[in-house]
């Protein structure tokens, strides 16, 4: 047997500081570097006050020990570069507040605190306590903070479920031939997640100005890093996606300065992505104020070892060895940051009896609960909705030309507009010919991904954050599932969760293969799913016509839309206007396919043509049957002023799907229908759905999982006679 060495280009390094690192940095930079330790530390030993007095709902993740990753790191960024971080983030959003507001000149010793500075301290004390004037409006809390101003992109409760947002903005970045870059801070807990991989594989991929900064503590929660990873340096993760690692102590804010302005410059001249790993310590537990020795998962002299290195008292003192600070100025800074928390403080709470209670006017107004599930709809200002009867001048397209044919439309039209997916710029349009022709004419905006819907799912929303326009294609709906994070804590949740302080324009397009053989894996309908998150708008277009105009409303949206098509329409023709790409057909609309006076029927999708088929059947049968294409399916947008007034007039309704009945969401359309409706009902609401199983292969088997034709045609007669 031989063995040959490998060829490889591995960047890893580690960075040891010298005291003749410390005299290449301003002392002005040092002076801010130190004032912020200060202030993360005042700010955090309050907000723990504040938790032991009931004025926090929920946990306080403090960053006690970690203030020197935060300040070290912003130290190197410029205002317009991002960041997204943790559950644990106080410290970042502090730091980036103080650089965005202390620049061009600003001297901490010298100069006062900006009003626009202690404002940003007071509203983050806001926020973790649920006020009102927090940066979400208390939505957030501690854990779900963003201030797009100062470029905090977000922080995320999920472990790595920032990652691929953060990516996303990286993109936009290179996308737009900017000059800034984007850090996303982790814990060490997050390189075990598959997001966190999927997202540093395309950032490797597309060279993409992204920073990925591990504040490695030894402990995710109570879980010791020997026991989760088998590697002793989680920056060699970086090897396997062809970017650079680099150590640093994360105890020391010039280790980790040196260390960022590495990576920043690798970043800024194009060469892509860094991993960072800073070794630091969380002096406490994973939330609160009890050391981590206390619940028996580390011991006291680990936390005494690592206390000895607490960059609050270390790097003040190094800047007066040096000679860079007096001692006096140092407490000038210490008092400084003690006044601005002091500050907030005040304003957020009033004390009782020697105990802090919440100003109550501050609290939220609760009439304000729903605004940010939906943005305001403003971009539809102006914007004229059609029908098919408004166009005399048509032509015939199939339901697959009219997704590529308005696709292309979009990127012709809007820069902003790109398009990602699996195999969606092989094959001349991808294997189905829904982007035909469109990889050739755009080859830098319709681009091929690896397999990882999580990690190009969450790029495509953290690209929306930053004001692109992605279509994001999943080939089939199934594969949801492995982005179900991506979808639906992130893109579904995040207007709302971030006090409907961002938009998100994502349009998601996946396809039905139900009754082409696929399986149990391939073959589902996901309406029921992502009908649990009232972020989404979910559209299912029946025909070629109802498909562009859809896809133009969801274009135009600056909320969230995932287009339903089904592989059995593709082939499907119908009349579209004439050389016309621009109409818009309006959500939340249904359609009367067919008037009727005996019985209502729902229904979207393949199904439609199958209950057209009933319909026209039961006619000869002296049966009227008023068909309704619902096509806007999502609960939050149901026409039920369209159903109502049908409802009254033939007074029973049956409602048919395809979906498995678990995945269905006709009885939720029928229990608001019973409630509102009840007076004018002749008999029970009827559902028709799939069987509750996953659908077999075998083409036998696999006839009998939907609703026959016939199954429809009785149900729908029964209804119509009252024999249900």
């Amino acid at each position: 047997m031989k063995t040959l060495k490998l060829d490889n280009n591995f960047d890893l390094t580690k960075i040891i500081v010298e005291d003749s690192d410390y005299k290449k940095i301003s002392p002005d930079k040092l002076a801010n570097i130190a004032f912020e330790l200060f202030l993360i530390r005042e700010f955090e030993q309050t907000l723990l006050k504040l938790s032991a007095d009931g004025c926090i709902h929920g946990p306080v993740h403090t960053s006690i020990g970690h203030e020197a990753c935060a300040a070290g790191a912003m130290s190197v960024l410029e205002k317009s570069d991002k960041v997204s971080s943790t559950h644990r983030a106080h410290h970042h959003y502090l730091s980036k507040a103080v650089g965005f507001h202390c620049q061009n000149g600003f001297n901490i010793l010298k100069d006062t605190i900006s009003q626009p500075l202690q404002v940003e301290i007071t509203n983050l004390m806001g926020e973790i306590m649920g006020l009102s004037i927090g940066c979400c409006g208390g939505r957030g809390g501690s854990m779900h903070l963003r201030n797009e101003k100062i470029g905090v992109l977000g922080t995320n409760a999920i472990v790595a479920g920032g990652v691929p947002l953060a990516t996303g903005s990286a993109f936009a970045e290179k996308y737009n031939k900017t000059n800034n870059i984007v850090v996303s801070f982790l814990g060490d807990g997050a390189v075990n997640q598959g997001a966190f991989h999927e997202a540093l594989n395309l950032a490797g991929i597309w060279k993409l100005p992204a920073v990925y900064f591990i504040e490695n503590n030894l402990y995710a929660v109570a879980t010791s890093i020997r026991n989760s990873t088998a590697t002793p340096d989680l920056v060699v993760k970086a090897i396997a996606y062809g970017i650079k690692g680099i150590i640093v102590d994360g105890m020391d804010p010039v280790a980790v300065h040196l260390g960022l302005q590495k990576a920043a410059q690798t970043a800024r001249e194009g060469n892509g992505a860094t991993l960072i790993e800073a070794k630091c310590y969380r002096f406490f537990h994973h939330a609160g104020p009890i050391p981590g020795s206390n619940f028996g998962y580390r011991v006291k002299e680990e936390e005494s070892n690592w206390q000895c290195l607490d960059p609050y008292a270390m790097f003040p003192q190094k800047l007066v060895e040096l000679k860079i600070l007096s001692d006096s100025q140092i407490e000038q800074l210490k008092q400084k940051a003690i006044d601005a928390v002091h500050t907030a403080l005040k304003f957020c709470t009033v004390t009782n009896d020697n105990k802090l209670c919440v100003q109550e006017k501050l609290w939220p107004d609760v009439s304000t609960i729903k605004e940010g599930i939906r943005g305001s709809g403003k971009e539809f200002d102006g914007v004229k909705f059609t029908e098919k009867e408004d166009f005399s001048d048509v032509e015939q397209k199939t339901y697959v030309e009219a997704i590529s044919s308005v696709t292309g439309r979009w990127l012709e039209k809007d820069n902003s507009v790109f398009v990602v997916g699996e195999e969606i710029a092989n094959f001349g349009g991808g294997p189905y010919g829904a982007t035909k022709g469109l990889p050739a004419k755009y080859p830098d905006r319709v681009l091929n991904t690896p397999i990882s819907e999580s990690g190009f799912v969450g790029l495509g929303g953290g690209a929306a954050m930053s004001g692109l326009k992605p279509i994001i294609e999943i080939m089939f709906p199934d594969f949801a599932l492995v982005a179900a994070d991506q979808l639906f804590n992130q893109i579904g949740k995040l207007r709302h969760m971030y006090g409907n302080s961002t938009d998100m324009p994502v349009v998601l397009r996946t396809r039905i293969a139900i009754g082409c053989g696929y399986g149990g894996q391939h073959s589902m309908d996901p309406v029921g799913i992502f009908s649990l998150f009232s972020g989404w708008t979910i559209v299912a277009p029946s025909n070629a016509y109802d498909y562009i105009g859809l896809f133009n409303s969801a274009m135009q949206s600056k909320d969230p839309v995932v287009v339903i098509e089904h592989h059995e329409l593709y082939p499907t023709k119908c009349d579209v206007p004439k050389d016309n790409l621009d109409y818009f057909v309006p959500f939340g609309k249904a359609k009367v396919i067919n008037k009727g006076s005996d019985v209502t029927v729902l229904s979207y999708s393949k199904m439609i043509n199958e209950c057209q088929k009933a319909a026209e059947n039961l006619k000869k049968q002296g049966v009227s049957v008023e068909l309704i294409d619902l096509r806007t399916i999502s609960p939050y947008d149901i026409d039920y002023e369209t159903i109502g007034q049908s409802f009254k007039k033939t007074k029973m309704l049956v409602i048919v799907e395809q979906a498995p009945k678990g995945l269905s969401i006709g009885s939720r359309i029928a229990e608001h229908c019973q409630a509102e409706f009840f007076d004018y009902l002749d008999g029970p609401i009827t559902t028709i759905s799939g069987l509750d199983i996953p659908n077999p292969v075998s083409k036998k088997l696999e006839s009998v999982c939907s609703p026959s034709l016939n199954d429809i045609q009785e149900t729908i007669f029964k209804a119509a006679k009252r024999k249900l």
